[in-house]
């Protein structure tokens, strides 16, 4: 959660040079969906169930999200790049606010 909102304050910063669009990965060869799966259950404890169904037509056999434009224009780094670490961030933020940031 860091990283992602250490991205959108810098990204804000830059809206004065007009809009632009990022990606951001957490660098290296990315995570599949079934290890993010995988990995959430291992952190949060809870079961999440799933469904896994044909690769529709179309889909990429790989998709990562290349952060080298956000970290070329604005600076942006990932400080956090392994999964279970990332996961953990996200899910103290969760169950520490259940019903998002407060009015």
């Amino acid at each position: 959660m860091v990283d992602l909102a250490r991205a959108h304050i810098l990204a804000l910063g830059a809206l004065s040079h007009g809009s632009r669009i990022y990606n951001l990965g957490c660098g290296g060869a990315g995570y599949s969906v079934k290890e993010v799966i995988d990995t959430a259950r291992q952190v949060t404890g809870k079961q999440i169930p799933t469904r896994a169904g044909p690769r529709r037509a179309g889909d990429p056999p790989t998709l990562i999200a290349a952060s080298d434009k956000i970290k070329r224009e604005l600076g942006w780094q990932p400080k956090y790049q392994n999964l279970e670490v990332i996961i953990e961030s996200a899910w103290r933020w969760m169950t520490a606010h259940p019903d998002g940031y407060s009015s």
